[in-house]
């Protein structure tokens, strides 16, 4: 098993016609993940790379190719509407690419999708990857930008706000052996779908995953609640990194959420409540990998 997604869950892309939609879908072909579609209004009954039907609308690629889960690749003033395309399609997961959305635009979306059976990743993030078994991990599922060879299939679950942390922490896991079952970027956004918690959740669910890296940066508290569940319900060994200590207060550090006001959301608070939780804390980036299988040795 995994989490979310496996290598024969069918995808649309919205946007596959953009040039960073396009790019994209086109690798996710090439890790033969199961692109079934792409959605471009005024641009149905074209092929994507010969052999991809391109749709006018969401509910039409669904309808004709049984596709369950979006990626979102349309520019921000467009990407909220987009996500609520997949939403009214009944959808069961959208992955959204896009950065740069405004906040009002996502607290609408927000408010709009509860009670819907749809689960959004995202925005401003790198999406997922559930591993495959081939050479570069080959098979699996791919959706969005992260790249597909640097895994490898395993039993590692990998959450992380950051999209390049989260290479950087797969890369180091199979460079050592280790692989990994889902990693999921949640991005780094102040206002998004899924949170560390809601992945923490699946993880400790899922049998296939034995150990997990959680990635997260100051701002917010997302990671505290995530930490304050975990040491009364996770009982798989976690390693953590909490991105941005030495950020100046007051100041946005790359992601809009990463930001510390009122002394809140500070890499201390986060690295205090991971330790309090009994979660290994990985001092640098270059030591997350090796900090969770330390952990695992104990």
């Amino acid at each position: 098993m995994a989490i979310l997604v496996t290598p024969e869950t069918k995808i649309l892309v919205q946007g596959i016609t953009g040039s960073f939609g396009a790019r994209h879908a086109q690798l996710s072909l090439d890790y033969g993940s199961q692109l079934v579609a792409g959605v471009t209004p005024g641009k149905g009954g074209q092929l994507f790379s010969d052999k991809v039907p391109i749709f006018d609308t969401v509910v039409e690629a669904v309808a004709q190719t049984g596709a369950t889960v979006s990626a979102i690749f349309v520019p921000p003033p467009f990407a909220a509407d987009a996500i609520l395309e997949g939403v009214d399609a009944g959808l069961d997961l959208v992955v959204c690419i896009t950065e740069g959305i405004p906040v009002n635009d996502m607290v609408k979306v927000k408010h709009a999708m509860k009670g819907s059976k749809t689960r959004l990743i995202g925005p401003n993030c790198p999406g997922l990857v559930t591993p495959g078994t081939g050479e570069g991990s080959h098979g699996g599922c791919r959706i969005g930008i992260a790249p597909g060879y640097i895994h490898k299939k395993g039993n590692v679950g990998v959450v992380s706000r950051s999209g390049t942390l989260t290479y950087e922490a797969v890369w180091q896991l199979t460079t050592r052996g280790y692989g990994q079952s889902t990693c999921v970027g949640i991005g780094g956004d102040p206002v998004n779908g899924t949170s560390h918690l809601d992945v923490l959740k699946m993880f400790n669910e899922d049998p296939e995953t034995e150990s997990i890296i959680m990635i997260g940066e100051i701002g917010g508290t997302a990671e505290e609640e995530a930490a304050a569940w975990a040491k009364e319900n996770c009982k798989k060994p976690i390693a953590a990194f909490i991105a941005g200590a030495t950020a100046p207060p007051g100041r946005r550090m790359g992601h809009a959420g990463a930001i510390v006001s009122g002394g809140k959301g500070t890499a201390a608070a986060k690295i205090a409540a991971l330790e309090d939780a009994g979660i290994a804390v990985s001092p640098t980036p270059a030591e997350m990998a090796d900090t969770l299988i330390a952990r695992l040795k104990r």
